[in-house]
């Protein structure tokens, strides 16, 4: 990820409506949710919520895939990986010390005996 994609993508996340979607999708992965789904539980609007979604998509942060009549959202984890470890690459000025806890706490997002490194 290069300078201009990270801002692209914090762009895109800097709107609250489609943080929490984000936020939202993520939380429902890998199954995603339909669209008028993430709209009824973030009591928004389902055309608002729809350009909402698109320009989520635009920032590759999200993907969908009809299902019958439904359009499913799923956040893209790889997306979000890229933009975690662009923010951090230069973290602490490679004093792995000094990042020691932001790494603990980003392994503590993930369930037991899942591989950390994945």
């Amino acid at each position: 990820m290069d300078m201009e994609d990270a801002s692209l993508v914090l762009t895109a996340l800097s709107q609250p409506s489609r943080l929490e979607a984000f936020r939202l999708l993520v939380r429902h992965e890998p199954d995603g949710m339909a669209a008028g789904a993430i709209a009824r539980e973030m009591a928004v609007p389902q055309n608002t919520m729809s350009a909402h979604l698109s320009v989520l998509a635009r920032a590759g942060l999200v993907s969908n895939e009809r299902q019958s009549r439904s359009i499913i959202y799923r956040a893209d984890i790889g997306r979000l990986r890229e933009l975690m470890l662009f923010l951090v690459n230069d973290c602490c000025g490679g004093r792995a010390d000094l990042c020691g806890s932001l790494v603990n706490e980003l392994a503590g997002c993930l369930p037991a005996g899942r591989d950390k490194r994945s």
